[in-house]
């Protein structure tokens, strides 16, 4: 069945539990809960938010794995017009502090024990700190979650639906800080609306009606809350979740849970296609494969379409909430990893070169941008949010790319990242790219470290199979092949394993500090 556009994401909840009420909505573990149960929690949870005083505008903050609690408190926030945000619990103290300072919730909800952490470390002492009461826990065992729960019986249903419908839809419904990779974290406010539009689109170009997803990334990321749980929520599919990557689980969750579309970052793909029960899996279920946020080597793309599997990469923004560009079903396992697909009707894109003016085809330049889901702007941070917008509303991304001839965005690198050697300008990302065509490459990150006569080199940290001769020699061969002088690194540097972000990234911050130490 079609499914009506609706401008409130927890609208959907409404509808599918009218419609299909016996259908899962999500599992974990051995629990599965159907729609028809879904929004009976998540009407208690919101009825438990307006007895404790949260109202429109007001943060709910949430520190969890991927779990049930998260998705049920973020349903329940949005839809009586609050404004969720969540923590990741691998954050340290002054990483909560900044969070917490910056975006002063109203409520605090907190997992007992996520990631060897527990609610009554470092979120406290910062909640305590600041005048604010300790977080609402919730987990496995009884927790104050039951007792906040159980004050929700006194708000009546006349006032439960008297909240829902004063929701305006283009107002903040959520918070994603940004990684913070040029300077401190920024809250970027997304809307309901936003949201909606956003992962219809993706749900619409991902062609899998009804889909089955793991739900496994960070849930202060957007990836964790919009792509794995948004994108298949919206068509009344079924969330599985997983509170840890483990690739092992992935394989039997595939089989077990009827999983039909796999979404995750490169790395988390790479480890799942490596991993020695991939090809004794049952993949029957399983329908196609996305990546975003970086590139995936080409024999990784090659062992998912082995399987007979539809492959496809996307790129995209936390201030666009979703995706700019949807690679097509048609596209060689060479466009999927040179290139982040074409951009979707939906959004206005163009290139701009360094001298302001429109970078024409096949010339690099700014990725600048206007979608529906875009950002309302930073939280409180009202300069930053003008510094990213062009003066006629398109969202500056700090994105190179160039546009080629057949429509196609191929990404050079972040505007950040780029460095300057011998007077040159160098994308880390290109030199990834040629580095991974290696037969014998996994896994590539370049970083630039100083020089006395360049200014700065860069330098290649290599995850690398069987080579027949040394190494780096063999690597400076296949660089110098392909790449002009000043792009090939420096030093080429021969690890086991890449650095990892919680979000499952190359960690660059730690990759710099080894380069430069």
């Amino acid at each position: 069945m079609a499914t009506p556009r609706f401008d409130k994401i927890s609208d959907y909840l409404r509808y599918w539990a009218s419609k299909a009420p016996g259908r899962t909505a999500y599992r974990h573990g051995e629990d599965v809960a159907t729609y028809s149960r879904l929004n009976a929690e998540v009407d208690r949870f919101a009825r438990a938010l307006l007895a404790a005083g949260v109202g429109a505008g007001d943060r709910v903050a949430v520190r969890s794995t991927p779990r049930p609690e998260f998705w049920i408190s973020f349903l329940a926030t949005t839809s009586i017009g609050a404004v969720w945000l969540g923590i990741n619990p691998r954050y340290k103290e002054r990483e909560l502090d900044h969070v917490i300072s910056d975006s002063k919730p109203r409520i605090v909800f907190a997992q007992v024990s996520a990631d060897d952490r527990t609610a009554d470390d470092e979120l406290t002492r910062v909640l305590v700190d600041g005048g604010a009461p300790p977080p609402v826990t919730f987990g496995d065992e009884p927790t104050e979650l039951a007792e906040f729960l159980a004050a929700g019986g006194e708000v009546s249903s006349v006032e439960l639906k008297r909240a829902q419908n004063a929701v305006e839809p283009d107002r903040a419904a959520l918070i994603v800080y940004t990684s913070g990779s040029t300077g401190v974290p920024k809250g970027a406010m997304l809307s309901n609306v936003g949201l909606c539009r956003s992962f219809e689109i993706q749900a619409r170009h991902h062609g899998d009606d009804v889909m089955a997803v793991i739900a496994n990334l960070p849930i202060n990321h957007i990836g964790g809350v919009g792509d794995l749980c948004c994108t298949p929520f919206i068509n009344g599919g079924s969330i599985v979740f997983q509170e840890t990557f483990d690739p092992a689980a992935i394989l039997r969750a595939v089989e077990r849970d009827g999983v039909t579309t796999l979404m995750q970052v490169p790395t988390m793909l790479k480890m799942i296609a490596e991993h020695p029960a991939f090809d004794a899996t049952d993949l029957t279920t399983l329908k196609s494969v996305h990546w975003g946020g970086g590139p995936l080597p080409l024999s990784i793309i090659e062992a998912y379409r082995s399987r007979g599997l539809r492959v496809g990469t996307t790129y995209g923004l936390t201030e666009i909430t979703g995706s700019v560009t949807y690679s097509k079903e048609s596209a060689s396992s060479i466009q999927l990893s040179e290139s982040v697909g074409h951009p979707v009707d939906e959004v206005d894109l163009r290139l701009e070169a360094e001298d302001g003016s429109a970078a024409t085809t096949g010339k690099e330049g700014e990725i600048l941008v206007r979608h529906p889901g875009q950002f309302i702007g930073y939280f409180n941070r009202p300069d930053a949010t003008s510094a990213a917008m062009s003066d006629d509303g398109y969202l500056r991304t700090g994105d190179v790319g160039v546009l080629e001839p057949d429509g196609s965005l191929r990404l050079v690198g972040r505007m950040h990242e780029m460095y300057k050697s011998g007077g040159y300008n160098v994308y880390p990302r290109e030199v990834e790219l040629v580095l991974e065509s290696h037969p014998e490459v996994r896994l590539s990150a370049v970083v630039a470290r100083p020089d006395p006569v360049y200014d700065e080199v860069g330098v290649a940290f290599v995850e690398i199979g069987q080579f027949d001769e040394e190494p780096e020699i063999e690597l400076r061969r296949w660089c110098r092949a392909r790449l002009a002088n000043f792009k090939i690194p420096k030093e080429f540097r021969i690890v086991e394993a890449l650095p990892l972000l919680p979000i499952g990234k190359v960690d660059k911050v730690a990759l710099r500090e080894q380069a430069r130490g």
